[in-house]
């Protein structure tokens, strides 16, 4: 009985062994199905990450790029900005008046002899009655001696004369001077313009305030024999310190005058218009046409594109880094589950 009951547990062990191992065995037959399900999904997996890392990675190429094309526009913006910085643009503007500040009119007229002045309106001279005989004068005059300002040893005499005023009633000044005789071959009589005849009457040193006006205008001359209409324009230039400069523009026309006398005559008579040539003040001045608050938007905004792109650029890197960690963690998961 001792002996059957030994081989009866014996028996029971195999049976136990046995069944242990269909277990194992039924096990393996179902995990194996599972494992390979393991194996094909992973690849699905791996492929879309693939196409994801490689957007990325255009993606950071596209924003590289861009942050290239900043860098240019942002040296690109700065040069242009000193460039214009160093080259300010001039600038013309016109300004409308009614009544001109009367201009000083200082005529060098030498031995000649002022024989009439007369204001006119509305363009309209008449005919001279006695021609080289004195006439009425009807003009603010005042005569000023001064050294010359170029030599400082010629004494210089001048007639000034106050200019025309009102624009819109084409006032004029018509001036007649006579010379008895000269022994020069031509016979002229030099002026020079100043903004403001108000201001030499003012003036406490009238000789200096002259020297001031020939050392910064220019002189003109009129001929004998002829009448000349000076038609003149005023220009106004602003400087970098602030201060206004003030000169002429003049356009002249010649008119032969017809002695109407049978004698021949051995004097000169010199006639001369001044005139307004239209109501406008030129005003020069030079701009810079680099405006440092677009500067300054401009590169912000530039900057601002930069610190995103670089953000986004490390934020794509970091992506990058974790989802390949990742990936290689599941990879080796399913490496140690199908081992």
């Amino acid at each position: 009985q001792l002996s059957e009951d030994v081989e009866r547990v014996s028996e029971n062990r195999t049976d136990e062994r046995e069944g242990g191992m269909e277990v194992h065995e039924d096990a393996t037959s179902v995990i194996l199905p599972d494992s390979e399900l393991g194996t094909t999904a992973p690849s699905l997996r791996f492929s879309k990450t693939c196409l994801k890392n490689v957007f990325s990675v255009i993606l950071l190429f596209i924003y590289l790029l861009l942050m290239a094309v900043a860098v240019f526009l942002v040296y690109q913006t700065i040069s242009d900005f000193r460039e214009k910085l160093k080259h300010p643009v001039m600038s013309v503007s016109y300004k409308e008046v009614s009544l001109y500040d009367a201009p000083g009119i200082a005529f060098y007229p030498g031995k000649a002899r002022l024989l009439s002045c007369k204001h006119h309106y509305y363009d309209h001279i008449p005919p001279l009655i006695n021609p080289g005989q004195p006439g009425d004068i009807e003009c603010t005059t005042q005569r000023i001696n001064y050294t010359d300002p170029f030599t400082n040893q010629t004494m210089k005499s001048a007639l000034v004369v106050q200019g025309p005023r009102d624009v819109k009633k084409k006032e004029l000044v018509f001036l007649q001077f006579h010379l008895n005789g000269t022994d020069q071959d031509f016979s002229a009589i030099d002026y020079l313009l100043f903004s403001s005849f108000q201001e030499f009457i003012n003036s406490p040193e009238k000789a200096e305030f002259m020297k001031d006006c020939e050392s910064s205008y220019s002189s003109w001359k009129f001929s004998g024999g002829f009448r000349t209409w000076v038609k003149m324009s005023l220009v106004k230039t602003k400087e970098e310190d602030g201060s206004e400069t003030v000169e002429f523009k003049q356009e002249t026309s010649v008119v032969n005058y017809i002695d109407q006398q049978t004698k021949p005559r051995s004097d000169q008579l010199f006639f001369v218009v001044f005139e307004w040539k239209d109501p406008f003040i030129q005003t020069v001045q030079d701009i810079i046409t680099a405006n440092p608050w677009n500067m300054i938007a401009l590169l912000c905004g530039i900057f601002l594109a930069l610190f995103k792109a670089a953000d986004f650029a490390k934020l794509s890197v970091k992506w990058m880094i974790k989802i390949r960690k990742r990936h290689l963690k599941r990879r080796s998961q399913v490496m140690n589950h199908i081992s």
